[in-house]
């Protein structure tokens, strides 16, 4: 086992004003994985900028500009989290809702990365001895 030290005690964070936080099970049991990469974005950011209950005012075109979406990348993104039951929104109001029990699953997303996996295995096979 790894055993653990702090690296520079002068700069160890601290919770001040704002909070916000990415359970571990996020990683662990595959919420990560089941996000594109604009989806991870947008989950990250409204973790960031909403309140002890999950909650954010942020308008689409402050999110578009901080991280540099176009509208639509914005809407799909949004979309997804909503349909993956990540986050609730109002048309004015987000809420970052607590993990749901698993991942939902993109199917298209899915189907995508095994027929990628086909690819990969057929390119490794061609390029045998």
């Amino acid at each position: 086992m790894v055993t653990k030290k702090v690296l520079n005690s002068d700069r160890l964070r601290r919770i001040e004003g704002g909070f916000s936080f990415i359970p571990h099970r996020f990683l662990t049991d595959g919420f990560l994985d089941s996000l594109s990469q604009i989806e991870i974005l947008l989950y990250f950011f409204l973790c960031l900028v909403s309140d002890r209950y999950g909650l954010s005012f942020y308008a689409y075109d402050a999110i578009c500009s901080l991280l540099g979406l176009s509208v639509d990348e914005y809407i799909e993104a949004r979309d997804g989290l909503i349909g993956k039951d990540l986050i609730a929104f109002d048309g004015t109001l987000f809420q970052v809702l607590d993990l749901p029990s698993k991942p939902v699953l993109d199917l298209d997303r899915e189907q995508n990365r095994s027929h990628m996996k086909g690819q990969q295995s057929l390119w490794e096979a061609q390029d045998g001895p």
